[in-house]
């Protein structure tokens, strides 16, 4: 979806402010913030960073920083020629499959914002190569797929230096994700926040109450922000939505407490 979009739906749905959190890429904020203040919605400036910590993958999200911040936007342009040299790789792999998949193909998905493997995954199902994106991951894409392909990310700690000198808040993304490949949340966490960890996301779709309980004690402990967000990405995952209603509820207090982190500094 589009940046104007994304902001009429959050506006039926009654949202009264919204983060733009695309991966990897700050290019639809800009177009956000103005459409925002034609509905009278808020839009804060937001992206979503892959980096590494130890040998997994963590989900990093930047709130509120300067979207003109050259250090910042010269990383990000990084991680894009990252994005783009890995998707010519993966087509590379997928040839050596039999599977014919063009640049242009993927382009025409994606349409606009930063394009990668859930376009491809899309591409396969359009093909009928595969029946849905968990087949498209599993026997393609995904760390255990024939075609997968690693690419260049910054280490946690860069991804937080990043954000914090542009003046923006650093989130985890939905920690309990993390106790599905097997980390321990206490020594993550404890280690994130030594190198400037902001907050936790604590309303996520798959949160529990009994996740958020866990969560909250860390926030207590370490004196943490939260963040809440649905991770709507679209029809790329069938039945999500933007946050409201049973999908997630984010309280308004959320961005508060972001503003507030960022005055205390």
């Amino acid at each position: 979806m589009s940046p104007e979009e994304l902001l009429v739906y959050a506006k039926k749905k009654g949202l009264e402010a919204v983060a733009l959190t695309d991966h990897d890429t700050v290019d639809g904020v800009r177009e956000a913030v103005r459409l925002g203040r034609k509905l009278d919605l808020e839009v804060i400036s937001g992206i979503e960073i892959s980096a590494i910590y130890g040998k997994t993958t963590v989900h990093i999200l930047g709130y509120l920083f300067d979207m003109q911040n050259e250090v910042f936007l010269g990383a990000i342009e990084r991680l894009q020629k990252a994005r783009i040299e890995r998707n010519r790789k993966i087509l590379q792999l997928l040839e050596k499959q039999g599977i014919h998949l063009q640049e242009e193909e993927i382009a025409d998905v994606s349409q606009i914002g930063q394009t990668g493997r859930p376009h491809i995954a899309k591409v396969l199902i359009n093909k009928g190569l595969v029946a849905n994106i968990d087949e498209a991951f599993g026997r393609y894409l995904g760390d255990d797929g024939c075609a997968y392909v690693r690419r260049f990310v910054f280490s946690a700690d860069e991804v937080l230096n990043l954000i914090h000198q542009a003046g923006g808040v650093a989130v985890l993304a939905h920690p309990m994700q993390l106790v599905k490949k097997g980390l321990e949340l206490n020594s993550v966490i404890g280690k994130l926040v030594d190198q400037g960890l902001d907050g936790l996301e604590l309303y996520y779709p798959t949160h529990s109450k009994k996740n958020r309980a866990t969560l909250l004690q860390f926030v207590e402990r370490y004196s943490l922000v939260v963040s809440g967000g649905s991770d709507y990405h679209g029809d790329m995952r069938p039945g999500t939505t933007l946050a409201g209603g049973k999908n997630v509820t984010v309280p308004s207090s959320v961005l508060a407490g972001l503003k507030k982190r960022i005055l205390d500094r």
